[in-house]
C-alpha cells in the first residue's frame, strides 16, 4: 500500500515536468534573412523552412523600339522540407505598337509558358552571415494565342536554366546577392540551340521595419550581344503577411530597349506548425 501511495505521489510530481518536455518544440534550422531581389526573385528564401509558402502576383510594362509589352504573372512558392524551395509560375505577355499602327510587325499575345523550379540551400553560415544555394528552372514555352488558334499546337520549346546563388549580409543593414547561371533555349525544328548567360547582382539597404531600398543589375549576354539593365527598387511591408514591391528598369542601351516598370504583390500565408 505504501508503495502504491509513493508511486501515485511520484507521478503527480513528474507529470508537470513531462508535459513541459513534451511541449518543447524541435529546434528550427538556422536561417539568415537576406533581402530578396524583386525582379529576379528567388524560388524561396535562402535557408527556407518546411511549411513556408508564398504567393506572388505581378504586373509590368516594358518599352521597346516599335512596341511595348505588358507583362503579368502568378507564381506560387513552397517548401516541402527544410532548405528546399519549389516554385510554379505562369507568365503572360500582351503586345501593342507604339504608334497604334496594325501594319507594324510585333510579337503576338501569349501565355509565355509554364515555369517549374527547385532551389536547395546547401550552406548557411552564421559566422560569415552568408548563404549559398543551387537550383534549376525549366520553362515550357508556348505559342501565341493566334498560332494555337491556327493549329500550331501549344508547346513551342523548352528553356533550361541551372543557377547558383551567393548572398551575404554586411552588418545588420547591407545585403548583397549574386544569382548566376547559363540558359539554353531548345526549339523543335531548329538545329541551333540558343545559349545565354546571366549575371544578376543586387545590393539592398534594409530598414528595421523590413522595408528596403536597393538596386538590381541584370546582365544577360551571348557571344555576340550583351544586355545590361539597372533596376532601382523598393519593398514596402504592409503587414506581417503582405508586402508590395516596386521596380524600375533602366537599360544601358536605348537603341532597341526602353524604360520599364514592374510591381509585385507578395503574400505569405501562415505556416502550419
Amino acid at each position: 500500500m505504501k508503495h502504491m501511495i509513493f508511486l501515485f505521489l511520484f507521478s503527480l510530481v513528474s507529470l508537470p515536468s513531462l508535459a513541459q518536455n513534451d511541449s518543447i518544440q524541435p529546434k528550427r534550422p538556422l536561417k539568415i534573412r537576406h533581402a530578396e531581389p524583386l525582379y529576379m526573385d528567388l524560388i524561396r528564401d535562402l535557408g527556407a523552412r518546411k511549411g513556408e509558402k508564398e504567393w506572388n502576383v505581378g504586373y509590368g510594362i516594358e518599352g521597346h523600339k516599335d512596341y511595348t509589352i505588358n507583362h503579368s504573372f502568378v507564381e506560387y512558392e513552397f517548401s516541402p522540407m527544410n532548405r528546399l524551395g519549389l516554385e510554379v509560375e505562369v507568365p503572360f505577355a500582351f503586345y501593342r505598337t507604339v504608334n497604334g499602327s496594325e501594319a507594324t510587325d510585333i510579337p503576338r499575345n501569349r501565355i509565355e509558358g509554364l515555369k517549374l523550379a527547385a532551389q536547395y540551400t546547401f550552406l548557411v553560415s552564421e559566422k560569415h552571415q552568408m548563404s549559398m544555394a543551387g537550383g534549376y528552372m525549366h520553362e515550357f514555352r508556348t505559342h501565341s494565342f493566334y498560332s494555337i488558334d491556327h493549329g500550331r499546337g501549344m508547346l513551342k520549346g523548352n528553356t533550361m536554366s541551372p543557377f547558383l546563388i551567393v548572398a551575404k549580409k554586411w552588418g545588420s543593414r547591407i545585403n548583397s546577392m549574386v544569382y548566376t547561371g547559363p540558359e539554353w533555349e531548345f526549339t523543335p525544328g531548329e538545329v541551333k540551340r540558343e545559349l545565354f548567360y546571366q549575371v544578376n547582382a543586387s545590393v539592398h539597404y534594409v530598414l528595421p521595419s523590413g522595408n528596403f531600398v536597393g538596386v538590381e543589375m541584370n546582365d544577360e549576354f551571348t557571344d555576340k550581344v550583351n544586355s545590361l539593365v539597372f533596376r532601382p527598387q523598393m519593398k514596402l511591408i504592409l503587414n506581417s503577411r503582405l508586402a508590395l514591391g516596386l521596380v524600375t528598369g533602366i537599360p544601358t542601351n536605348f537603341k532597341n530597349n526602353g524604360m520599364s516598370f514592374m510591381t509585385r504583390i507578395i503574400y505569405e500565408p501562415r505556416s502550419k506548425k
